[in-house]
């Protein structure tokens, strides 16, 4: 069974939004994956230009030799090890996969590994820092009247924001306001990169104090040491790794335990294939991977399969509750997205990912196609 065709469809109308990758066989076989977003035809042209032509003709029958074909295109583009590199690999990866899984008519759960349970607890993602503390806390409180949520994720901090707030105060008053409001709630954070080490450990003591659980990415991720001395000087889980696509990095992170948790994300990173290393050895070191998924396109879904067959998965899914307002980008991709009930999403038992492309969005993409001829 060999790769014959790689086709892509890129979003036409917005350019933070996503690539679809489709991979066929010369078994007329197929799968569906996915690029990135944000700048995914970028990473589309890396596909086509520095991935396909190393991967047509390759025989992918044995999924557990995956991992040769994706360490031949990124040994052969060492030139080239960076983001963009990973994010078309991710693409090619996860449509791989999805065709095995629609080959033996099983979830992509169930090929990585033991799945343990297909019911997986979320936690509901906020990505939005001009909200007010207050219209957070109404809206936490209607996700959990809607759907059953039990835990949230908030951002504190501004963006890589050198010790600044969005504005002064924001950042008290809503871990004040969470940490009333939500006392059996599991509350978690995302600084984003903001701070140094002294005013990261100064805002932990604060979190502490009002019941948060997970502080992620205190400090500006590249900065190792700084994060762990945010580590040592806290009780509360500290948490990183999304923005990292170097296997090199991570272990890193986990034998000098620069993090508590780690959190690669599968798209950012190159892969299923090349997430599991990283989870793997985290398992091995005692570490919990709780992976990045910050958007509703299909990195939760693929996020969801591996949390539910890995050893050392965190307690809950990232899953954004952002609408058309923050990402309108992600609308209508796809047919039949899961929902949270009771704070939970079920994985069914349709083969592969569970969920076909929306054929209407489709056709209004940018259509590329590469089969070496």
């Amino acid at each position: 069974m060999k790769i014959t065709k790689i086709e892509t469809f890129t979003d036409s109308k917005f350019i933070k939004g996503v690539t679809l990758v489709k991979v066929t066989t010369n078994t007329h076989n197929f799968g569906w994956g996915q690029i990135s977003p944000y700048n995914s035809d970028i990473s589309t042209e890396v596909l086509y230009r520095q991935v396909a032509p190393f991967v047509i003709g390759a025989d992918i029958s044995n999924l557990n030799d995956l991992g040769n074909l994706i360490d031949l295109v990124y040994d052969k583009q060492h030139k080239f090890p960076g983001t963009y590199m990973c994010r078309a690999l991710g693409g090619l990866d996860t449509a791989i996969w999805d065709l095995h899984g629609r080959l033996i008519n099983k979830p992509v759960c169930d090929l990585i590994g033991n799945c343990k349970t297909k019911k997986i607890r979320v936690y509901g993602s906020s990505m939005k820092r001009q909200i007010t503390p207050a219209d957070e806390v109404d809206r936490f409180k209607k996700l959990i009247d809607d759907s059953g949520f039990n835990a949230f994720k908030f951002r504190i901090g501004s963006e890589v924001g050198r010790n600044l707030d969005q504005w002064e105060g924001r950042t008290e008053e809503i871990i004040s306001l969470m940490g009333k409001n939500f006392a059996n709630i599991d509350l978690l954070v995302d600084a984003n990169s903001c701070y140094t080490p002294d005013k990261a450990i100064e805002i932990g003591k604060i979190l502490e104090s009002n019941g948060i659980i997970h502080y992620e990415e205190p400090c500006p991720y590249w900065e190792h040491e700084w994060t762990k001395k945010v580590t040592e000087n806290l009780d509360l889980n500290i948490t990183g790794g999304e923005q990292d696509n170097s296997i090199t990095i991570f272990k890193k992170y986990i034998d000098e335990n620069i993090v508590n948790i780690i959190q690669p994300d599968i798209l950012y990173l190159g892969g299923i294939e090349r997430t599991l290393r990283v989870a793997k050895y985290a398992s091995k070191k005692n570490m919990i991977c709780t992976p990045h998924a910050a958007n509703m396109s299909l990195v939760t879904i693929f996020t969801l399969h591996l949390l539910a067959a890995i050893e050392n998965a965190g307690p809950y899914l990232e899953y954004s509750i952002e609408g058309e307002d923050f990402y309108p980008w992600q609308n209508n991709i796809y047919y039949d997205y899961p929902k949270v009930e009771n704070g939970y999403i079920t994985i069914d038992d349709k083969p592969g990912w569970g969920i076909e492309p929306n054929k209407n969005w489709l056709e209004k993409a940018n259509y590329k196609m590469f089969d070496g001829k």
